[in-house]
């Protein structure tokens, strides 16, 4: 018995997620949208990982034809040409994250130029080209076919997919009223809620729409923070991971009039039920925060239930749960041991999900404020309860048969907080003791205990397709397992364990995956937008300076359980390092510093590309560049900063970082003193006009032809002059201070101005 009151204990704290609903053309589908052709190419993966992660499982996306269109059938799917045209990697990471698309294939693209119609009128020959070489690329990919494509919009293309549910309610991130407006869509039950405008996007070099930003902030930036507007995206991707296959089959009934006659002002409720689960839905528009008892109808007895202390904010919405069935009809696949009388009678929270093993009922809620849950039960429970981790006593009531459960308020994000209670103890029982983590590529160590040596001989535990489990008896009820994660895996995904016996699940686990070391270049370059953004340069590059030599720093976060020690050795042919090479140990999950002191060799100059190669606790070969900046003088060079298929050019001294485009009629794009990363110019930048530029360096300066003129821009410590053959056009940047920094600009007459950055006397 201790043994099970033990797992019991450990099961309640432990995190879970349910399965994700079936798939149907009857459910209610949430797709969050995920315009590639927008997004720094580096960063897909971790995004993607962080939407599965909160709860989303469909991605929408619309495909460029003139983006992906190099010239007539001729066409760009892997990113050959810019790392954003890799249509080709972003199914392939969709399929490992098992996230489904829904795909808008022709145009019209909306925000994109030309609306994503090729240059000129398309013909049908064009329009057959473009459909065929989507059709080779995603016949394949299609969910009938293990792939992740179950929705396309249009008919143009001969796959194995269906339309989206509709009506479409798109929805975007940061709007004040997205609650109310995603509720109104949920209660409907019928077609598809779009999130729009989640990340932060950039438009590619001379393809933003005339008039428009080159930046669109998103509610999560380039950085990975997420800003205020992800905590509707939470808890609506929460709520619908269980719910949304339930909502075609609600259907309204008008709420009783309340105690006072009728709602306050901007009140609205609607009570939604179905033979196994029901809802009422209450959305705020007043300016004034909504606190009182709610009287439904009870779906059982036909009768009113008064549900107590039921609070929604001010422009806020609730969806409480109202007689949910605890059996396998209702939100709990597990559930085989619960009949069908016993439910969740209705809670003062949102109810995202409930799961049953070990005995254990544990119920996740979305809980702004306390409240509390009633359950309809068949015998007393077992004990103990535990709310957010902490032991709580509840109320039970022998006569009825009902336990009253607090629920803590929960400041997580979302507002998520997880309870369980301890219905029975287990006749037979499966606990995982030591799962943290698992790295990928490496073999990791997850240990299991049984409540006895026979449960413990049936048993075996379950893995994703790729993984491998090598069971080692340490006692005759204790089981070691070696588990393998193929190399493939994406870092921050989860991975679900089960232990099985005679066909049963005994115990699950769900843990984070994490390659085994994260590295990155601490001084590297950044490019950036206004103060609004930044960008590190992929690969990520660091200035050198050649003859005295420059510090770069590495820093290392070893992922794995146990310490590491990391060989690291850098590499480049026009580079000399010191030290050559060199080793260092870091504690678990720990993070340090490494050094290395970087000159150029003789009659090197420019960018130059170099290598770190680690070995020992990890094994990685990572792309890095330098590029060589004299102590004295200014250096012009040029890369793909932002991967958006156009270089970007670059006049760099020890102090200051100008940055053009080679699109945009020459956009000056950034002007930073490097010192302190200040950026004085805004987010769009300056000097930008439609067109293509020819650029060429000449010494400390940059000249760039357009149609009928030409521009010289030099740079002189921390001063830019820009001379043009035709006069400038109107000053769009102004005087502004950054710290103890200043810019000031002198224009000497209409084709000349001199911008410098200065420092203040202390």
């Amino acid at each position: 018995m201790r043994l099970a009151v033990t797992g019991l204990l450990a099961a309640l704290v432990a995190a879970a997620a349910p399965p994700p609903p079936a798939t149907s053309q009857t459910e209610y589908v949430q797709a969050v949208e995920f315009p590639y052709y927008l997004y720094p190419r580096p960063l897909w993966e971790r995004e993607l990982v962080w939407l599965k992660t909160i709860g989303v499982r469909t991605v929408e996306f619309s495909i460029p034809w003139n983006w992906h269109q190099l010239q007539p059938g001729e066409f760009d799917f892997t990113g050959r040409t810019s790392p954003r045209r890799d249509l080709t990697g972003l199914i392939r990471i969709l399929r490992r994250l098992e996230l489904r698309a829904w795909i808008r294939p022709m145009p019209p693209v909306p925000g994109w130029l030309d609306n994503g119609w090729p240059g000129g009128i398309p013909d049908s020959r064009g329009q057959r080209q473009w459909a065929a070489a989507l059709e080779r690329l995603l016949l394949t990919q299609t969910q009938k076919h293990g792939g992740p494509i179950v929705f396309v919009e249009g008919r143009e293309l001969a796959i194995e997919a269906s339309a989206p549910p509709y009506p479409v309610v798109s929805v975007q991130a940061g709007d004040s009223g997205a609650l109310l407006r995603s509720r109104e869509a949920i209660g409907s039950g019928h077609g598809s809620l779009l999130w729009r405008g989640v990340e932060e996007s950039l438009y590619p070099a001379g393809w933003e729409l005339a008039g428009a930003p080159l930046l669109r902030p998103g509610a999560v930036d380039f950085s990975g923070t997420e800003l205020p507007p992800t905590g509707v995206l939470r808890r609506e991707a929460a709520l619908l991971l269980s719910w949304a296959a339930f909502l075609p089959d609600l259907h309204p009934v008008a709420l009783p009039k309340p105690a006072a006659g009728k709602f306050p002002k901007g009140v609205m409720g609607t009570e939604l039920i179905s033979p196994s689960l029901s809802a009422v839905s209450l959305m705020n528009r007043g300016e004034t925060p909504f606190q009182d008892e709610l009287r439904v109808l009870d779906p059982d007895s036909k009768r009113v239930l008064v549900i107590p202390s039921v609070s929604v904010p001010a422009g806020g919405a609730l969806w409480l749960p109202l007689y949910v069935s605890l059996g396998q009809k209702g939100l709990c696949a597990q559930c085989t041991n619960f009949s069908g009388a016993e439910r969740v009678v209705y809670a003062t929270a949102e109810l995202q999900a409930i799961e049953f093993e070990n005995g254990i009922l544990a119920m996740e809620f979305a809980a702004p404020h306390p409240g509390e849950v009633i359950l309809q039960l068949e015998r007393e429970p077992e004990g103990p309860y535990l709310a957010a981790g902490k032991p709580t006593k509840f109320e039970w009531d022998e006569k009825t048969l009902r336990a009253r459960l607090p629920i803590p308020s929960s400041t997580a994000p979302g507002n998520r907080v997880r309870v369980g209670l301890a219905i029975e103890a287990p006749e037979t029982s499966g606990f995982f003791t030591e799962a943290h983590r698992l790295v990928i590529g490496q073999k990791n160590l997850v240990s299991t205990v049984y409540s006895s040596a026979d449960v413990a001989a049936r048993s075996r535990l379950l893995a994703p397709e790729g993984f491998t489990a090598a069971p080692v008896v340490k006692s005759p009820n204790e089981i070691d397992y070696t588990v393998s994660v193929p190399p493939e895996a994406l870092h921050g995904d989860f991975a679900p364990l089960v232990l099985e016996a005679d066909g049963a699940p005994l115990g699950r686990a769900r843990l984070q995956l994490f390659r085994p070391a994260s590295i990155r270049l601490s001084n590297a370059i950044q490019l950036h937008f206004g103060t609004q953004a930044a960008l590190t340069a992929d690969p990520p590059t660091v200035p050198i300076e050649p003859r005295t030599g420059s510090n770069v720093e590495i820093v290392i976060r070893n992922n794995s359980p146990s310490i590491q020690t990391y060989r690291l050795q850098p590499v480049g042919d026009g580079l000399e390092f010191s030290p050559p090479k060199t080793q260092i140990s870091i504690g678990a999950m720990d993070e340090r510093p490494v050094s290395f002191r970087v000159f150029g060799k003789e009659g090197a100059s420019g960018l130059q590309n170099w290598h770190l190669r680690v070995g020992g606790g990890a094994e990685l070969d990572l792309p890095f560049r330098a590029i060589l900046v004299p102590r004295t003088g200014t250096i012009a060079w040029s890369a793909d900063l932002d991967g958006g298929g156009s270089p970007e050019w670059v006049l760099e001294s020890q102090k200051a970082r100008a940055v053009f485009s080679s699109r945009d009629g020459g956009r000056w794009m950034e002007f930073t003193w490097k010192d302190t990363s200040a950026n004085f110019l805004p987010v769009d930048g300056a000097l930008a006009q439609p067109g293509a530029v020819e650029v060429q360096p000449k010494g400390d300066a940059l000249q760039f032809r357009g149609a009928g003129w030409t521009r010289t821009v030099s740079l002189s410590d921390a001063r830019l002059t820009v001379e043009q053959s035709m006069p400038l056009p109107p000053e769009a940047i102004t005087n502004r201070t950054a710290g103890n920094l200043f810019l000031s600009i002198d224009r000497p007459s209409a084709e000349r101005v001199v911008y410098g950055i200065m420092q203040s006397e202390p």
